[in-house]
């Protein structure tokens, strides 16, 4: 599902560099979801770490929220061609829901789940060391339904669909495991700076 957004311009010399190949800049937020957005109940939400199928850690939206807290400012690209700049996040890196399970990373891959059934792998290597967060505030408010809220992945570096919406965990596995759009032709890792958008590039 997509609305408004698909199109914009390219920018002017000085911010170029930070435009990767085959974007556009653009200030709005287009929506896009593989399917209709979720009716998440903050009193029923949990975020739950798993080592495999082994749960080690869980959070209800209250708990979660008292989670060290941290603020980024990083540009977003989707895959559609679009990119936004200077997004404003606030959340739970992945570095402290780590630390808050009593945990180090125990594997290579990632699969994020979400309410609405999807899923999306990513490196560990790409979620650790500051580059992601479980976002629940965009601009200062409450990330909306429509983009991720109650809680979203944030992977700013890769393209916008491995930053999960409505995620409620993380599992940690061996294997590179295909998420919903890896296994519809999506590339498995997803760097828009060497225009990674689908199998085979």
């Amino acid at each position: 599902m997509a609305t408004r957004g698909f199109t914009g311009r390219r920018p002017t010399d000085g911010i170029v560099e930070r435009l990767p190949p085959g974007q556009y800049l653009t200030e709005d937020f287009p929506v896009l979801s593989a399917g209709p957005t979720p009716r998440v109940d903050l009193a029923t939400w949990r975020f739950t770490v798993k080592d495999g199928v082994r749960p080690v850690a869980s959070w209800s939206f209250d708990e979660f929220n008292q989670l060290p807290r941290t603020k980024l400012t990083r540009d977003i690209h989707c895959v559609t061609k679009w990119s936004k700049f200077n997004t404003a996040w606030s959340g739970v890196t992945i570095d402290d829901i780590l630390a808050e399970a009593g945990i180090a990373a125990p594997s290579p891959f990632t699969l994020a789940h979400a309410y609405d059934g999807y899923s999306t792998n990513v490196p560990t290597d790409d979620l650790t060391n500051g580059k992601a967060m479980i976002a629940t505030h965009f601009e200062g408010q409450p990330i909306p339904p429509n983009h991720g809220g109650p809680a979203r992945l944030l992977v700013p570096h890769l393209y916008f669909w491995k930053s999960a919406k409505w995620v409620n965990g993380l599992q940690f596995t061996n294997r590179d495991e295909a998420g919903f759009w890896e296994l519809r032709g999506y590339h498995m890792r997803g760097d828009p700076w060497q225009e990674q958008r689908f199998t085979g590039d």
